[in-house]
């Protein structure tokens, strides 16, 4: 092992290092017709590694000495769809002890652009049908030219000329490079981009220490304990993320596995969701754990088992992240795939794992905040004490993020020191309950103030996709002259379905006080969201306006 994997905590590489040197025939990463082991994923690491060395890329300044949104490793952004490339390259990176980025494959040249320069990205790793987008990102002004530019094949062949000027192929490439491993300290950088739906991308900096134990929920301090726990677990937990790997849900899910000992199992469909290729793909290699991403993904999934059952008997867990599964959903899937177990976890970029929901095998929880969740007062100054009901900001410590990459005042803003103890406010509206348990009300974002009231946006969307007609809902405000903001709603129904708004209205009053329901009503045929299930607020916005 390299310097500094003694240490109290966990590096990534040195991690996957031990694991493939315990047992490198165990498979551990399936993709389409590939079937990689341990050691054939750490071998095509090092050679992405290699490359990134060769180009003189790697650390440039140890964690100690440095503030939290100074990083001083360099960057590798992957603009890329969900594939074997993606981990690899991931993993590639953080044995060049570089610091590899999420970049979402719905942006266009000028977002590209904009992620590109923030983080400062040295390398890009991107699909040959994305190359436009780059091609129009580097010609912007201000945006620096990356050292190693590869460019990766949609269908995965292996040999092809790139199309952008000055891109190498991924595959040839990698097997010509020289294979380069550094097992860097727990203080190297995980880099997680936020998804923008609030402002601009932001790039979120954890030690990777603190991302295992606060974003994965795995609390080894060395690598021998992830080799223990990965012993006993045998190699069974096989994994299907089934979000784009660009969504901190679907990447957590996948180092969760790793580090368990398991294998990753990818899909064949990548571009969008396809409901039935996850399932019979779930089906087909026998996967125990199928993580989504709320009613987005749910949905789906439900439209389609309830024409087509592939053998599920394998499947033990369903996890949604980054958004609640409405109950409506949640009992479907159970109704179709009894004895599952599913776990709604709610966190974000910023938090890691803030709180979990268990239902099923005899179990019903509903969200159990982690153990060092607090609320917090407006200012961000002090706790709200417990058995107080005022409303402030959902908040958490231990194992938490440096800060934001290049942004101080946002870093004190969102991880304040309160009596000595840092916090992390990820924007979550909170406040205790009666129980002395945190309540979360739902994004500051998305909370409209009507008529002095707050209403939160997520609470009347819950309501409205309770009705039959309704397959999804996003819920936003609309200025009003005397209200300040109304609350209006955008809905897409099932097949062949209507409703109205005072049908709606009816509803949803059954289930919320009248100054919450939508005044307005927009029908759409689809509810824009991100590829990885996120609301997209300003186009709902922009249909009221």
């Amino acid at each position: 092992m390299a310097d500094g994997t003694n240490l109290d905590g966990i590096n990534l590489a040195a991690a996957f290092d031990a694991l493939a040197a315990a047992d490198g025939d165990r498979e551990c990463l399936v993709f389409r017709d590939r079937s990689l082991t341990r050691s054939q994923v750490r071998d095509r690491a090092a050679r992405v590694a290699g490359l990134l060395a060769a180009a003189g890329l790697g650390v440039t300044a140890e964690r100690a000495g440095l503030a939290g949104w100074e990083r001083g490793q360099a960057t590798v952004a992957l603009f890329l769809y969900n594939g074997n490339e993606y981990l690899e390259s991931m993993l590639g990176a953080y044995a060049a002890r570089c610091a590899p980025f999420n970049v979402n494959w719905r942006s266009n040249g000028p977002e590209l652009a904009y992620v590109l320069a923030d983080a400062g990205a040295e390398a890009l790793v991107f699909h040959r049908s994305l190359a436009p987008v780059v091609a129009e990102a580097l010609a912007t002004d201000g945006v620096p030219r990356p050292r190693l530019l590869l460019e990766v094949d949609d269908d995965g062949a292996a040999s092809f000329v790139p199309s952008l000027a000055g891109a190498q192929a991924y595959e040839p490439t990698l097997a010509a490079s020289d294979p380069h491993w550094t097992s860097g300290p727990p203080d190297d950088l995980y880099v997680l981009y936020t998804g923008g739906t609030t402002g601009r991308p932001k790039g979120t900096l954890w030690r990777q220490a603190d991302f295992v134990a606060g974003a994965l929920g795995i609390r080894h301090r060395s690598v021998d304990e992830v080799l223990a726990a990965a012993e006993r677990g045998g190699g069974k937990l096989r994994a299907l993320p089934a979000p784009p790997l660009i969504h901190g849900a679907a990447q957590w899910n996948a180092w969760s596995c790793w580090l368990g000992g398991g294998t990753v199992v990818i899909q064949s469909v990548v571009h969008h969701f396809d409901a039935r290729d996850v399932l019979d793909t779930a089906a087909r290699h026998r996967v125990t754990s199928l993580q989504i991403v709320g009613d987005a993904f749910g949905r789906p999934l439900l439209d389609v088992l309830a024409s087509h059952r592939p053998d599920l008997s394998s499947l033990r867990f369903v996890t949604s992240g980054g958004t609640a599964l409405s109950a409506e959903v949640r009992d479907g899937l159970q109704a179709h795939l009894p004895g599952i177990t599913i776990l709604d976890i709610m966190g974000s970029s910023e938090s890691g794992r803030l709180a979990v929901a268990t239902y099923g095998s005899g179990r019903s929880s509903g969200f159990v905040p982690s153990g060092g969740a607090v609320v917090v007062d407006e200012e961000r100054t002090a706790l709200v004490p417990r058995g107080d009901d005022h409303v402030g900001w959902l908040a958490t410590t231990g194992p938490i993020p440096l800060g934001y990459l290049g942004d101080e005042a946002k870093t004190r803003a969102t991880f304040p020191t309160i009596d000595g103890v840092r916090y992390t406010v990820p924007g979550d509206r909170a406040r205790w309950a009666a129980d002395a348990t945190v309540e979360v009300l739902g994004r500051d974002a998305s909370v409209i103030n009507t008529g002095g009231e707050k209403v939160f946006a997520e609470e009347v969307e819950e309501a409205l996709k309770t009705h039959p007609a309704v397959v999804d809902a996003l819920v936003v405000g609309r200025e009003h002259p005397v209200l300040g903001n109304e609350v209006c709603a955008v809905v897409a129904l099932r097949t062949g379905a209507t409703v109205t708004l005072d049908e709606l209205r009816d509803h949803a009053g059954a289930l919320l006080a009248r100054y919450k329901l939508p005044r307005d009503l927009r029908v759409a045929d689809e509810v824009q969201r991100s590829p990885a299930g996120k609301p997209d607020y300003g186009w709902a916005r922009s249909l009221l306006a």
